[in-house]
C-alpha cells in the first residue's frame, strides 16, 4: 500500500494517456516554424494556459522548470536579485521546505541578512509575528501553502495582505497543494511541483506576477520568458498539465473522501498504539497527510517493519536520515520526533487499506518495543474493538537493532551524597547516554525515572540532536517536569549537554 503521496504521487491515468499522446504529436522544438515545430508549440502553449487557469494567474506569468525544487530557487534567487535596491533582507517561516533554506543559507553567506519567523506546536506561522519580521530593507518573503511533512495549512492569505501593505513580495511554495486547493490570492510568486499532484516527474511551474521585479540569476536564454534556460520537455508538461485539472476536478470530492480517512488516522493510532503523539494541525491541515510519533521507537526499524508489513510510509525522525538530525519542520514544532510515521494517502486510496493498516500498525510497534522492558500502558478497549489486531510480531532483527543501536544501552550512574553540587543528595541520577543515538536516550530516561523519589532529579547526558526535543516532549507526555538543560561537563561528561528532569508522577 503506497502512504506516501507527499514525497510523489503515482502518475494519474490522465497523465499516462497525455504523455503518450504527446510523446508522438509534441516532440519537436516548439521554437522553430516548422509544421512539427508549430504543433509542439500549441500543446506548449495549451499547457500553460491550463495550469494559469487552475493556479489562478495569466499564461505569460507561467514558466515551466525542471523541478519544483529548481522553480523554488530560481524564484527566490530572482526575485532577491530583482530586489537588490530595496535591501538584502530576507524573511521565511521556519518549517519551509529544504530548497528555501538552502536558497537562505547562501544569501546569508553572500552577505545577506536572514530572518526566520517561527511556529507554534501545530506547525503554523502566527501572521503578526511574521510580518513583525518584515523590515524596510526586506526584498523578500517566502511561506509554503501548506507544510510537506504535517500537512499544516499556513495563513496565506493573511501573510499575502501584510507583505503588500509593507511593499515586500511574497513567494508561496504550492508543491503540496497545488491541484488540491485553491491558494489564496496575494502572493507575488509561486512555485509548484507536477509529480506532487499525479503529473510526470521533472516539471517544475514558477509563476511571476506582472509587475514583480525579477532578475534571473542565470544566463540570459530566449525560452520560457529568460526564466528558466534550456529545452523544455513538452510531453511532459502536456502530461503535467492534462493531470492537473483532471485533479483539481475531482478535488472536492476526492479531498472530502481522504480527510475522513486521515481524521481515522488521527483518531485511532493514539487509542491503539500507546505514547503516540499525533502532530499537525487538528483542523487547519491538508486532507491526505497525517503525522505522528511514537516514544521508544526508532524510525527506521519502524519503517522497515511497516515496509515488510506492505505499506509505504515517510518518516522526520533523526535515524532515518543520513544526517543523524532531526526534521527542521519538528524540531522547529517542538514535537517528538522518534518514531516519527508521516501518512500521505493518494488519490484513490482504499477504505480496506486504510483499516489495515490499523490493524498491523498496533503490533508492529509492540514488537519493536518489545526488547525494551517497559511498562506501557495497554490500549483502550474501545481501541481494540475499532480495529482487529494483526497476528505475529516485528522480527528478531527489528527488536536486535532497537536494543543494540549505538553500541548497547546506555550507562547510568548516581550523583551520591558529599558531591560538589548543592543539589547532591542522593536524589540526581545521572544517564550517561553519550554517543547514544535516539531513541535510546529517552529509553533510559524511562527505565530510572523510577528510582529518584518524587522531587528528585534525572540528568540525561546525551550529544544526540534529537535529544534536546525529545526528553522535554516525552516530559509532557509523561507528566514529567522539565528543568532544562545544562553544560553536560557539570556532571561529567566530556561533550554534549545534560538535560534535567523532575520527577512529578509516579
Amino acid at each position: 500500500m503506497y502512504f506516501d503521496a507527499a514525497s510523489t504521487a503515482p502518475l494519474h491515468p490522465v497523465a499516462r494517456q497525455a504523455l503518450t499522446a504527446a510523446l508522438d504529436e509534441g516532440w519537436a522544438d516548439p521554437a522553430r516554424l516548422y509544421r512539427s515545430g508549430r504543433q509542439a508549440r500549441m500543446l506548449l502553449d495549451a499547457a500553460r494556459e491550463t495550469v494559469a487557469a487552475v493556479l489562478g494567474t495569466r499564461a505569460d506569468e507561467i514558466s515551466f522548470t525542471a523541478s519544483g525544487t529548481q522553480a523554488v530557487q530560481l524564484g527566490l534567487l530572482g526575485a532577491l536579485a530583482g530586489n537588490r535596491r530595496r535591501g538584502g533582507h530576507f524573511v521565511h517561516s521556519a518549517v519551509e521546505h529544504s530548497s528555501v533554506l538552502h536558497v537562505a543559507e547562501r544569501h546569508e553567506s553572500a552577505g545577506g541578512e536572514v530572518s526566520v519567523a517561527p511556529v507554534d506546536r501545530g506547525g503554523r506561522a502566527d501572521p503578526a509575528a511574521f510580518a513583525a519580521l518584515l523590515r524596510p530593507d526586506t526584498a523578500l518573503a517566502a511561506l509554503q501553502s501548506a507544510n510537506h511533512e504535517v500537512g499544516t495549512v499556513q495563513p496565506v492569505g493573511e501573510v499575502a495582505a501584510l507583505c503588500a501593505g509593507a511593499g515586500v513580495p511574497l513567494l508561496v511554495d504550492a508543491a503540496q497543494s497545488a491541484g488540491r486547493a485553491d491558494v489564496p490570492a496575494g502572493w507575488s510568486l509561486l512555485t509548484a511541483s507536477a509529480h506532487k499532484w499525479g503529473g510526470p516527474p521533472g516539471v517544475g511551474v514558477l509563476a511571476v506576477r506582472k509587475g514583480v521585479r525579477y532578475a534571473s540569476p542565470l544566463p540570459a536564454d530566449e525560452r520560457e520568458g529568460g526564466r528558466v534556460p534550456g529545452y523544455v520537455n513538452v510531453p511532459a508538461i502536456v502530461a503535467a498539465a492534462a493531470s492537473l485539472r483532471a485533479v483539481r476536478a475531482e478535488a472536492e470530492r476526492e479531498n472530502a473522501r481522504l480527510h475522513a480517512l486521515v481524521e481515522r488516522i488521527r483518531t485511532r493510532v493514539p487509542r491503539l498504539v500507546p505514547e503516540v503523539e499525533v502532530v499537525g494541525d487538528p483542523v487547519r491541515r491538508l486532507p491526505h497527510i497525517v503525522t505522528f510519533s511514537c516514544l521508544y521507537v526508532d524510525g527506521e526499524v519502524l519503517l522497515t517493519e511497516l515496509d515488510r508489513a506492505g505499506f509505504a510510509v515517510s518518516s522526520g525522525s533523526s535515524c532515518t536520515s543520513s544526517t543523524l538530525t532531526p526534521s527542521h519542520v519538528l524540531a522547529a514544532m517542538g514535537v517528538l520526533t522518534e518514531g516519527n510515521v508521516r501518512v500521505s494517502l493518494p488519490y484513490g486510496t482504499a477504505e480496506a487499506d486504510v483499516e489495515r493498516f490499523l490493524a498491523v500498525l498496533p503490533d508492529l510497534v509492540a514488537g519493536v518495543r518489545a526488547p525494551l522492558g517497559l511498562d506501557l500502558p495497554a490500549p483502550t478497549p474501545t481501541a481494540i474493538g475499532a480495529a482487529p489486531r494483526a497476528e505475529g510480531r516485528a522480527g528478531a532483527e527489528s527488536e536486535e537493532r532497537q536494543a543494540t543501536d549505538g553500541g548497547g544501552s546506555a550507562g547510568a550512574r548516581s550523583v551520591g551524597a558529599g558531591s560538589e553540587r548543592p543539589e547532591a543528595s542522593g536524589r540526581v541520577t545521572v544517564i550517561d547516554a553519550l554517543g547514544k543515538r535516539c531513541p535510546l536516550p529517552v529509553i533510559e530516561l524511562a527505565k530510572r525515572i523510577g528510582e529518584v523519589p518524587p522531587g528528585g532529579t534525572v540528568v540525561v547526558l546525551a550529544d544526540d540532536e534529537a535529544a534536546r526535543l525529545d526528553i522535554p516532549a516525552w516530559c509532557g507526555m509523561r507528566g514529567q517536569e522539565y528543568a532544562g538543560e545544562a553544560p553536560a561537563a557539570e556532571y561529567g561528561g566530556d561533550r554534549g549537554s545534560a538535560y534535567l528532569v523532575v520527577r512529578r508522577t509516579t
